[in-house]
């Protein structure tokens, strides 16, 4: 999808492409979450509610859901025609593939990795330190870095496997780290540490063959597990300097989080 329409409006603070409801692992019903969109003054506004993975049903849209969701969406957007332009998406996990309903786009984003060689040994790296730090110490014999190193390569492949439209939260692998930096209390890694800058700028760069939009999202900070957007700083720039475009994105899971500090990343778009 073309989000080239949009782009003016978000960075205006008047357009949002990255919002849950209570379908998936959001706090609040479609409607709630739209009203809260029209009390800002917002002019377009996107579900995108978390697509299937057979690995973990916890969060997600369970398959007869996800028709009901639509049927939400779409009752909406026929209500509200006349004060807001509303599309009907999906964030869909990498290793669940392409979505297999025809959404109207598509973020694509890597909440879990399959740590091992054979395949088969999918593991989630966003839901606890305690968790993420197991990964490594049962997959990756401690090896910080090689963990890190099978997320980017997971998040390379993003676009390719999901058909993404948005790449989401390109970093979400710093969640637990306090920072980033190498030194500071906290902090599992060095964001900084040559193997770290390596396994990202790989990524990026195969991404940046899609044409896809990298998301600038805001959700980390609003959350408090962040200073600072995923991407973090370096990559956002990385990404600029190469030609990459960009989206904002508050990956809201409630009204009041919408187009959350949009304003301070702006000059990216």
């Amino acid at each position: 999808m073309d989000f080239s329409k949009y782009l003016e409006l978000n960075k205006n603070s008047l357009a949002d492409f990255h919002t849950h409801t209570s379908y998936c692992d959001g706090g609040n019903t479609a409607a709630e979450m739209l009203a809260g969109a029209l009390a800002k003054g917002m002019k377009a506004y996107g579900f995108s509610g978390h697509g299937y993975t057979t690995y973990d049903e916890s969060y997600c849209m369970l398959p007869e859901q996800e028709a009901a969701y639509e049927a939400d969406v779409r009752a909406l957007t026929e209500q509200y025609a006349d004060r807001i332009e509303i599309l009907c998406g999906v964030e869909q996990d990498c290793l669940a593939g392409t979505p297999t309903r025809d959404w109207d786009y598509v973020i694509g984003s890597v909440h879990y990795i399959d740590c091992s060689p054979e395949g088969g040994s999918i593991a989630v790296i966003d839901e606890s330190k305690e968790i993420w730090l197991e990964i490594v110490e049962k997959y990756f014999g401690g090896d910080v870095y090689a963990m890190i190193e099978r997320y980017y390569e997971t998040e390379a492949e993003v676009v390719t496997r999901t058909g993404a439209d948005i790449i989401g939260h390109l970093d979400l692998i710093t969640k637990y780290n306090a920072g980033g930096e190498g030194g500071k209390q906290g902090a599992i890694f060095d964001e900084g540490h040559p193997r770290y800058v390596a396994a990202w700028q790989k990524a990026v760069d195969k991404l940046l063959q899609t044409g896809a939009l990298f998301e600038i999202n805001t959700g980390g900070m609003t959350r408090g597990y962040r200073t600072d957007t995923y991407p973090a700083k370096p990559i956002l720039d990385y990404i600029a300097a190469n030609g990459g475009r960009f989206i904002l994105s508050s990956d809201s899971h409630a009204p009041d989080s919408l187009c959350s500090r949009f304003e301070d990343y702006r000059h990216y778009l």
